[in-house]
């Protein structure tokens, strides 16, 4: 019989051990646990006809048309399992940690496999990420308005052996209206808070951590509150850069992309550039002039960073000055200022 363990417990385990999740894929894609593997003993379309008869005819009915589903599927789920397994073990869980993750464990156990099930399933998982967003982390700002390669910096910051939470990466966007391009599609709200509270969690609270200055919003993912408020109250560190410098990384970073996602990204902050300056941008970028078109952009990014930046107290900002884009010299000068 498999045995039950705390979150607690079933996170440490799972540092040597694979966490098979057993709900159905749409759950599984609307959110789980960082490195789990989908096995699921439904299909989508299973658990509804399960769910329904369970609430119309009763749970006797509801279990025997799930034994008839799962009847033909056990050697699929054992075949699977051996090519997943590395140690013979086998950490197991669903939504509340009821049937479907004891009934698997059971399956595998029946096999040879050592099965551990979670306590209260992926609910308590779940639990414990958002109130992990309260947790107190010594955050430090890196700021800068765009075109500043802050990314660029905050990376060669981490090469330097100093901690680091990249927000851009765990959602898969830049942040402007120009993030999306060249990045994977964003998660679901759920599994970005996942993958970012798995990232906090790594983190040694009594060692700074380097963080972006990023909006609530980072293309559809929202930070939770908890952390936005952190971040709302961080030391800022300010970094500046020559316009010449900006606009020509800017162009590194996204010449080479499609002039219709160029002027399709423009249009979306259209509204904000006004109309004439926004038709400027756009004929620029057909024109091939992007140095052009990202500096009428950047009158409206410099804009909002500026009000940004007024909200928050004077104190708490340090601003530094570079004459150019060198993210290693960059990266250095800030540990140095910092320290």
């Amino acid at each position: 019989m498999s045995t039950t363990v705390s979150i607690s417990e079933f996170l440490k385990l799972a540092e040597n051990h694979p966490v098979l999740d057993v709900r159905t894929p749409a759950e599984f894609e609307q959110g789980h646990m960082v490195g789990a593997i989908n096995l699921p003993l439904f299909t989508n379309e299973e658990r509804k006809i399960i769910g329904t008869l369970y609430k119309q005819r009763g749970k006797q009915v509801a279990i025997l048309e799930a034994l008839a589903i799962v009847g033909p599927k056990l050697q699929s789920y054992v075949k699977q399992a051996i090519s997943l397994s590395t140690t013979g073990t086998f950490l197991v869980h669903c939504w509340r940690g009821g049937m479907r993750s004891s009934s698997m464990a059971w399956f595998l156990e029946t096999y040879g496999f050592k099965c551990i099930t979670l306590k209260g399933g992926y609910k308590s998982y779940r639990r414990l990420v958002l109130e992990g967003f309260e947790e107190r982390k010594n955050l430090v700002i890196l700021g800068g308005k765009t075109g500043t390669g802050k990314t660029l910096v905050l990376q060669q910051l981490e090469r330097l052996g100093e901690q680091i939470l990249d927000l851009e990466k765990l959602a898969h966007h830049k942040g402007s209206s120009f993030g999306s391009l060249g990045e994977l599609p964003q998660n679901s709200q759920e599994q970005f808070e996942n993958e970012l509270w798995h990232s906090l969690s790594k983190i040694d609270s009594t060692r700074r951590c380097w963080v972006e200055n990023e909006s609530r919003k980072i293309g559809r993912n929202i930070l939770p509150i908890g952390l936005w408020l952190q971040m709302q109250n961080a030391f800022v560190v300010t970094i500046h850069l020559p316009k010449e410098e900006r606009l020509k990384y800017l162009v590194d970073e996204y010449g080479n992309f499609d002039k219709e996602h160029l002027i399709a990204a423009t249009s979306r902050i259209g509204k904000k550039l006004g109309g004439v300056q926004s038709k400027n941008a756009i004929e620029a970028i057909r024109a091939g002039n992007l140095i052009l078109a990202f500096e009428i952009c950047l009158f409206y990014y410099d804009k909002t960073y500026n009000f940004g930046q007024e909200q928050r107290e004077n104190s708490k900002i340090i601003d530094i000055e570079f004459k150019e884009l060198n993210p290693n010299k960059m990266a250095q000068h800030l540990i140095i200022k910092t320290s």
